[in-house]
Order: structure tokens, then C-alpha cells, then sequence
């Protein structure tokens, strides 16, 4: 039986907001130091390891995106398992060549099953113990513009998609013993005309529990969002400028903390109606506009908001304010989302440097630490050890 920490089923823990309760882990590494082991990583993707049990899944995909694959690995040695064939794609959309990966989405992992997610080519549920697809889904479609990002969401029998095209924006939750559709809803943001790539988003789900009730927030282009889970149904709708959204949002303190997204990305903290209604933009309680990342998320610490942009920025924010407490230069860029344990906040940055700070209102740095490169992926942190994808290898990072 697996201790309280001991598995991570989802690309920000089990609560996706980076906190994680696992304890003993490490604070300094190197190629030489803490390693417990290093596995090469055949192809190519930015999707986050997730971790049940005695496994380790992520998935890959080709250059071309004409196959794509999940990966299994041994939690002990790091030994790759499985090379488990999902896909392949004749002639797949094609995007930029840097821009994304054909295996972005990051799996979701539950006791016996693993649920992987490659967007508009296919959704695949796996049996871990025989290592076989167990149902997949390729009906489920759009445009992406620049390649697939949304994650899925498990949520009980649920399965939750996001399909945030250029052409078409809606979520769909799947049966996860069967893969049928429960309910499909189509955004309802009015875009007017405006060009297709402002339409488009990459953020994955959050669960946000109130009053009793859970709801699933969701942030489009031009508006956030939350549903149902139960059916589906649209329950608020607050509009924003933004885009291209991909950082998922945090809630504490009575309030929720979202990203406007690509073009000048802005914070906006909204404060959830006592009474359990629906926020709306008279909610808005404070907007940060300076350093605000495009792509890694925010993690909400007692009174404290952390997040580190896409240039070397790291900012402290009081989380019921928004007033600036801290900003500081601290070197790199940051894609992976922070990951908060035992009082420490480890940033990892694409280089290969990772900063391990104290909360608190002042910059306090503990450790500072360097693997050959870094993550675009968002850490797993459970049991006593980070498992950390780089661009050519997964690491398991544990004091030894």
C-alpha cells in the first residue's frame, strides 16, 4: 500500500495546483549527485510524467507526428517497459517546427488505467497491467493552429477533453470504462470576426469545489469559463482578450486566479460569491499585468501568489491584493509549472538550472542546481523523488 505522496496522476498532482505532500525530496542534484537514475527518452514530446504505483507513463510522438506512443517506465530503475504503438497519422496537421510537439497533452493515470491524449489525433484508455488499449477515440476534432496542448481531466467515471481550435471550441467528458461520449458542449464565447488563431487555447481543466458543489473552470480564448461536470452545462462566463491560453488556474482564499493568456498576459484574481453563484466581470478583484508567463502556471502558498514568466522574471504577489511583494531576476526561461513541498518552491527552467526557494516575502534562495537540460514538462514530485522530463531523457532525482 502506497503512502499519502506516493503517486502523482496528473501534470500538477492530485490536487492540480503544484502542491505536492510528498516528503524527503531532494534539494540539490547535478549530473553526478542525487541521480538516481537517467533514461533515455526514444522521440520526442513535452507532456508531463505522471506516476501510480510502480510505474512511470508519459507519451511520445515522432518528429513528423506520424506515429505517436506511450511510454512506460519501471519507478525503480527507470528501466522503459513499454513502447506501446497508438497511432499512426498519414498525413497530420502540421505546425511549426519548435512551436510544439505531437505529444504535448499529458497523460492521466488512475489504479489500472492510464488515459493518454494526443488532441484532434485520438484519445486511447490503456489497461497498466497488460499493456493493452483497452478503447480510443479518433472522431473528436479540430483545428489546433499550432499542435495539441489541452490535457485530459479525470473526474470518477469521466473523462474531460478540451478542443480549443481555430474553427471549433468544446469539451466533451468520455466514459472512461468505454470511451462513449456522457456529454459534449460547444463554447458559447460570441467572437464575432476575428481570426481563427485568437480563437484557439491549450489550458487543461481545473476542479474547483465550493459550497458543496464542484466546478469545472476551464479558460477559452476570450473568456473564462466553468461547466458542470455532471452534465456539462455552462454555469459563468467571465470575457478577457486573451488567447492562446495554456497556464491553468489556482483557487484560495475565496478567490480564483486566472491567465488571460497570449497577447500582454495578465492575472486576474475573481472572487467567488459567497452565496455559491456564479462570479461575474464585477467580480474582478485585481488585474497584474507585469511578467505575467504565457505558458507555466501560478502556485497560491498561505497569503502568497509565485509564478515565473517565460523570461527569467519570478514575482510574489499578495494573493488578496495583487500587490507586488517581490520581482526578481533569477536567469532562464520557465515553461514547466512550479511545484511547491515540506515549505520549499522548486522552479525548473529550460536550461537545465533549478532554483529551490523559501516562501516568504523576500527572495530566499536554498539551492541552485544544473542537469545537462531542462524541462518544458511539468515535474511529478512523489514518494521521495522528482521525476523530471527533459528534452532527451526522464530523471528520477532522489537523495541518495
Amino acid at each position: 500500500m502506497h503512502l499519502q505522496g506516493e503517486n502523482w496522476p496528473d501534470f500538477r498532482g492530485p490536487n492540480g495546483d503544484g502542491s505536492s505532500t510528498a516528503r524527503g525530496l531532494p534539494t540539490e542534484w547535478s549530473e553526478t549527485k542525487n541521480v538516481r537514475w537517467k533514461t533515455p527518452l526514444p522521440d520526442t514530446g513535452w507532456s508531463s510524467p505522471v506516476v501510480w504505483d510502480n510505474q512511470v507513463w508519459l507519451t511520445a510522438a515522432t518528429d513528423d507526428g506520424k506515429e505517436q506512443f506511450a511510454l512506460c517506465l519501471d519507478r525503480a530503475t527507470g528501466k522503459l517497459l513499454q513502447k506501446l504503438l497508438i497511432f499512426r497519422n498519414p498525413a497530420p496537421q502540421g505546425f511549426p517546427r519548435g512551436n510544439n510537439t505531437y505529444a504535448s497533452p499529458s497523460p492521466v493515470i488512475e489504479k489500472g488505467r492510464v488515459y493518454v491524449h494526443f488532441g484532434t489525433f485520438g484519445t486511447a484508455c490503456i489497461d497498466t497491467s497488460r499493456f493493452t488499449v483497452l478503447w480510443s477515440r479518433r472522431d473528436l476534432n479540430c483545428q489546433h493552429g499550432q499542435g495539441p496542448g489541452s490535457s485530459p481531466f479525470l473526474l470518477e467515471n469521466k473523462l474531460i477533453l478540451t478542443y480549443d481550435g481555430m474553427d471549433i471550441q468544446y469539451l466533451v467528458a468520455l466514459d472512461t470504462k468505454t470511451g462513449k461520449t456522457l456529454w459534449k458542449t460547444d463554447r458559447n464565447t460570441p467572437f464575432g470576426e476575428i481570426d481563427g488563431d485568437l480563437k484557439k487555447a491549450f489550458s487543461t481543466p481545473y476542479l474547483l469545489r465550493r459550497k458543496g458543489n464542484t466546478e469545472l473552470v476551464s479558460v477559452g480564448a476570450r473568456a473564462f469559463c466553468a461547466y458542470a461536470p455532471q452534465t456539462g452545462k455552462e454555469l459563468w462566463r467571465i470575457p478577457h482578450p486573451g488567447f492562446s491560453n495554456a497556464s491553468r488556474p489556482v483557487a484560495g482564499k475565496g478567490l480564483l486566479f486566472l491567465n488571460t493568456g497570449f497577447n500582454r498576459p495578465e492575472l486576474w484574481a475573481v472572487r467567488l460569491p459567497d452565496d455559491g453563484s456564479g462570479p461575474t466581470e464585477r467580480d474582478v478583484l485585481w488585474r497584474y499585468t507585469k511578467g505575467v508567463p504565457n505558458l507555466s502556471s501560478p502556485l497560491l502558498i498561505d497569503d502568497l501568489l509565485y509564478f515565473v514568466a517565460d523570461s527569467e522574471v519570478l514575482t510574489c504577489l499578495e494573493a488578496t491584493t495583487g500587490k507586488e511583494v517581490y520581482k526578481e531576476r533569477i536567469g532562464g526561461r520557465f515553461y514547466a509549472s512550479p511545484v511547491s513541498s515540506e515549505g520549499l518552491i522548486y522552479l525548473f527552467g529550460e536550461s537545465g538550472k533549478t532554483r529551490v526557494i523559501k516562501p516568504g516575502r523576500a527572495l530566499t534562495v536554498v539551492a541552485q542546481n544544473e542537469l545537462e537540460t531542462g524541462p518544458h514538462a511539468s515535474p511529478a514530485a512523489c514518494g521521495r523523488a522528482f521525476y523530471v522530463r527533459t528534452s532527451s531523457h526522464l530523471y528520477c532525482l532522489e537523495r541518495r
